[in-house]
Formats: structure tokens, C-alpha cells, sequence
């Protein structure tokens, strides 16, 4: 049932580092890093990662003519699909690809050009046919349709990465990934960036175990996830970008453990769709 709001949130690829196909990965999937907003008439595509195949084929099934793809970074497991994402290679197919965690000296489609090099790949993105560049500002908003609205704020991730924020009729969702909480300026940036959300997407690779051995690798936990959400006011957080090597199993073993502290929060799953406004009360 369509939420009132018309904002929600669809989950394509979970996965952080490297596609994990297999019988271990089946109900929680194995793509990685691929997000669909939607608000109204408009449907904006958060990474692309190797879910955005299936997603891509999804738009020319629906009819679709354009689309925004915003990247939180632009790391591997980030933008592996963009290659075998069809609607770019479509001349009556609109795509504007917007990133602005960059140096000054780079552009978007400079990463582009290194990973469709005929090295690597067999055509390179002189073929995509209506397709378009934007290199934002942090801080920069952006408006889409009736009211969709737009801005970014800066993550603590290697070679930079953008948390999103997405609002439309009073409700929003945020999505934090990949970060790594523990630098104060940037997290109390973060803080005030997801206030009040009623759906926060977290990076939640790691377990607060785990992480002693990975300080300084650019992911967080779900622990951390969870207290941001109390401190923010954040009706519902969305645990995401799993470790490739959590099983099914661990996963629903870890959303067991998460929710007995946390019984609004959840753990993202291919083809899941939540709609900002469902939850209505913060995170206690």
C-alpha cells in the first residue's frame, strides 16, 4: 500500500566490497551498493553498484524516459554496475549522473573514463547516448519535480564519500553510507544532517566487535547506527552496506540481537521497500 507521502526508499544491492552470489546470501542478496527514491512522479537511483542491472532493466519495463543517479563515492563496489546499467545507452532515455565528493581537479566523468578504459572494458562512455555530468558543491540543494528536495553533507570515508537527504511533504530519508563515526566535527555534522528522519540508511559493514580490527577502513556499526538514531530523533534506521562475507543466517541472527535494543530499526534486503512516515515515533 502507497504511503500518503509518496517518499520511500527501495533497496537493490546491500552489499558492501564484492558481489556475493550464492545459496548464503539468497533472502538478503548478494549485489552491492544500489538505491531507488521515489517522490511523486520522480525516481532517483542512489549508486550503482551491481543491483543497478536489475534496476536499470526495471525503468525501461515501467516506460520510464529519465532519471537522476546520485553517487555517495565512488569506490568500486559503488559503481561496478554502471557499465551494464542499459537506460545510458538509450538515445530516448535521460540520465543525469551527479557526484560531489571529488577533488577539484577531478570530474565524474574523468572516473568514467577509468572504468570503461578499453583495458578494462569493451566500450567506453563516448557510447552512452543522453546521458549528462554534474559535479555539485557540498551543500548544494537540488529540486526535483512537485518539491523533491535534495542536499548532501560530507562523510569520514577514504577519499571522501556524501550522506544524502531526501525530503518531500514533511517526510524524509537519509542515507550514511560509507562512513566511519569517531571523528567528532564530522559526526555532529552528521547528526544535525539527519534530524528528525523518519528512515536513516546507515553503514553498518561491521559489529562494534569487528571494528577494534578495522579502525580507520571507512565503515561503522550497527551499534553506532543505533545511537545516532536516539540522539537524532530518527524514527526508523536501516542497517546496510553488509560485509560480503555475513551469511543469511548471521544477518537475521544480528537483526535478532539489533532489535531487542532497538525495535524499530531494521537490516536492508534486495527488493525491500520502506516509505518514509510509516514509523512515526523516534527511536526511544
Amino acid at each position: 500500500m502507497e504511503n500518503h507521502t509518496g517518499l520511500s526508499i527501495r533497496f537493490w544491492g546491500v552489499r558492501g566490497s564484492y558481489v556475493v552470489p550464492g545459496a548464503k546470501t539468497v533472502r538478503y542478496g548478494g549485489n552491492t551498493s544500489c538505491m531507488e527514491i521515489k517522490a511523486g512522479g520522480q525516481s532517483l537511483v542512489v549508486d550503482c553498484g551491481s543491483g543497478v542491472h536489475d534496476l536499470g532493466e526495471a525503468f525501461l519495463r515501467e516506460g520510464r524516459r529519465r532519471t537522476t543517479v546520485l553517487f555517495t563515492h565512488t569506490h568500486l563496489d559503488h559503481i561496478c554496475g554502471l557499465p551494464f546499467f542499459r537506460p545510458a545507452y538509450c538515445e530516448n532515455f535521460e540520465v543525469r549522473f551527479v557526484a560531489g565528493h571529488l577533488l577539484a581537479d577531478i570530474k565524474l566523468r574523468d572516473i568514467f573514463e577509468r572504468l570503461m578504459n578499453p583495458v578494462l572494458f569493451p566500450v567506453q562512455p563516448a557510447v552512452f547516448r543522453d546521458c549528462a555530468f554534474h559535479d555539485l558543491s557540498v551543500g548544494e540543494e537540488l529540486i526535483f519535480g512537485d518539491g523533491l528536495r535534495v542536499t548532501t553533507e560530507c562523510l569520514n570515508h577514504p577519499g571522501g564519500a556524501l550522506g544524502y537527504r531526501f525530503d518531500y511533504r514533511g517526510a524524509s530519508v537519509a542515507i550514511i553510507t560509507d562512513h566511519e563515526h569517531g571523528d567528532q566535527g564530522v559526526d555532529e555534522a552528521v547528526e544535525r544532517f539527519v534530524c528528525g528522519c523518519d528512515i536513516m540508511v546507515y553503514d553498518a559493514t561491521y559489529t562494534a566487535a569487528e571494528y577494534r580490527q578495522h579502525v580507520g577502513w571507512g565503515h561503522s556499526t550497527w551499534q553506532e547506527g543505533v545511537a545516532l538514531a536516539r540522539r537524532a530523533g530518527v524514527s526508523r534506521p536501516v542497517m546496510f552496506h553488509h560485509h560480503p562475507e555475513r551469511s543469511d543466517d548471521a544477518l537475521d541472527l544480528l537483526r535478532a540481537q539489533m532489535r531487542e535494543v532497538c525495535p524499530a530499526a531494521e537490516i536492508a534486503r534486495e527488493g525491500m521497500v520502506l516509505h518514509a512516515g510509516e514509523v512515526t515515533a523516534p527511536v526511544a
